[in-house]
């Protein structure tokens, strides 16, 4: 049996590799995972300590170059990039020109349920359950996702590229297949085929197939992902690489008809792994609440997660 220290050092060989944008050896990843049971805690256990790995890990991306007579040299960082206010105006500016115009309408659909809006042929948009999105009767190319979970499948065209708005952020297709989650003021999104350009006429971050971003109040930060991950939802799996369960509470109440809340312990808990979707709650907690770690127990007319030893009730 392999020693706690090998382990460790196993995880954060994992860890430093998983974080590397271009990573793509993830069934190696995934089989390391499951020759011992262990491994999924000790690789959480260090990406919880990974503040210090920045300096070992090749830098996500760079700031364009700087101009040859401007001074200085460009600062490179690892996983976040500041916002940008030039984004800002940008949506600002579509939402007082578009979203008041009558040709724009609304789609929504409830927790648990889930809806495809054919935009044009080529392209098309998979609604998640709890989701709520616009879209313009007069421009197949524009969409925006006020909140809730969808999948964008594109038909590319450089002429008149596909935009999602979503917040203070613009989302432009370079021929792509991409899922975005937007939950309050934190955005997600994810790219499982093609090219997104995050904010084209601000930052312009490239995001390419296994590729994520995630915008939240400290910032972006880009990570690389398994495409197969991406969207797993429509296929009934949840999957993660260290997630937070406040993360995966939101996601379980995106897909299933029931409210769901979790103590500040559990919330506070990370997940690597697959969790399968039933729509039945009682099945679904059953086996969900071992894999996390937690207890799940009715709560009125919802369930809330805790800390305990996996029981149901």
């Amino acid at each position: 049996m392999m020693g706690s220290q090998a382990m460790a050092d196993e995880a954060l060989l994992w860890v430093i590799r998983t974080r590397d944008p271009d990573f793509t050896d993830w069934e190696a990843f995934t089989l390391w995972l499951e020759r011992d049971a262990r491994h999924a805690g000790a690789y959480d256990a260090m990406m919880a300590r990974d503040a210090g790995l920045d300096a070992l890990v090749p830098p996500a991306i760079s700031p364009p170059p700087l101009p040859a007579n401007d001074a200085g040299a460009p600062r490179r960082r690892w996983g976040w990039i500041a916002g940008g206010a030039i984004a800002a105006g940008l949506v600002a500016t579509l939402s007082l020109g578009l979203f008041n115009r009558t040709d724009i309408y609304t789609v929504a659909t409830r927790p648990g349920e889930t809806r495809i809006v054919a935009l044009e042929e080529g392209t098309r948009v998979e609604m998640n359950g709890a989701t709520t999105m616009r879209f313009d009767r007069k421009d197949a190319r524009f969409a925006a996702l006020d909140g809730g979970e969808a999948v964008f499948t594109v038909r590319h065209d450089a002429r008149d590229p596909f935009r999602v708005t979503v917040g203070n952020a613009v989302f432009e297709d370079a021929g792509t297949v991409f899922n975005i989650v937007r939950e309050r003021a934190s955005t997600r999104i994810g790219v499982s085929e093609g090219e997104v350009v995050y904010n084209p006429q601000g930052e312009a971050i490239s995001l390419k197939a296994g590729r994520a971003l995630i915008e939240d109040a400290s910032g972006l930060h880009l990570m690389a992902v398994d495409t197969r991950s991406i969207a797993s939802w429509r296929d009934g799996r949840l999957v993660y690489a260290n997630a937070p369960v406040a993360q995966i509470a939101q996601d379980i109440a995106r897909s299933l008809d029931v409210r769901l809340t979790t103590t500040p312990g559990a919330r506070a808990q990370r997940f690597t792994g697959t969790i399968r979707i039933d729509r039945d709650p009682v099945r679904f907690f059953r086996d969900a609440a071992p894999l996390l770690g937690l207890s799940a127990h009715r709560d009125g007319n919802g369930w809330v997660l805790k800390e305990g030893d996996g029981t149901v009730g």
